[in-house]
């Protein structure tokens, strides 16, 4: 399984330094491999962004059914997100709320999250590459508590955003559509 590839489905067009970051690769490792994928036709760029092409989404989803059954990981996966199933309507809310205005002091909101963080590490023990969810997430957390909240939902790195991601995650490794 080719990580580039797959980090680019799960977080769609992205310019290389915040797929290099969701990789969890250097810039320079991301964009070699970046080329070599365009030279493949299974990505492309657009206005600086990269995305995958038809074919790059075909061959994520073979090399990632095939990576998950080889290692026989899928029963865990499957466990994994019906855990995040039942915790994603409380992370939706939690995050409507923020943005709609804090009701409740700051501190209750990242009390709220840093709980929900706490219930989510199962998921993300699934499978060794999810670590990069669990540092990711721990991330745009603490930045929060520092004082950024816009980290909770409002940036392109916020606990929002790779929440999002993670669930893309999951549904590709599984070859769930997204309905």
């Amino acid at each position: 399984m080719n990580p580039v590839l797959h980090t680019l489905r799960c977080i769609g067009h992205a310019e290389l330094d915040r797929l290099a970051d969701a990789a969890g690769l250097p810039a320079a490792e991301t964009e070699s491999a970046l080329i070599d994928l365009a030279v493949d036709g299974l990505v492309t760029r657009s206005h600086g962004a990269w995305g995958l092409t038809d074919a790059g989404q075909a061959r994520d989803a073979t090399q990632t059914a095939a990576a998950l059954d080889a290692a026989g990981a899928r029963p865990a996966v499957t466990s994994a997100y019906e855990t995040f199933l039942v915790l994603n309507p409380e992370l939706l809310d939690l995050c409507s709320a923020w943005q709609l205005g804090p009701g409740a002091p700051v501190t209750t909101f990242l009390a709220r999250f840093t709980d929900l963080n706490a219930r989510v590490q199962p998921v993300l023990s699934a499978l060794p590459r999810f670590d990069r969810y669990r540092q990711r997430l721990d991330d745009a957390l603490l930045r929060a508590h520092e004082g950024a909240t816009g980290e909770l939902t409002d940036s392109m790195t916020s606990y929002h955003v790779i929440w999002f991601q993670l669930h893309e995650d999951l549904l590709a490794t599984l070859g769930i559509p997204r309905s």
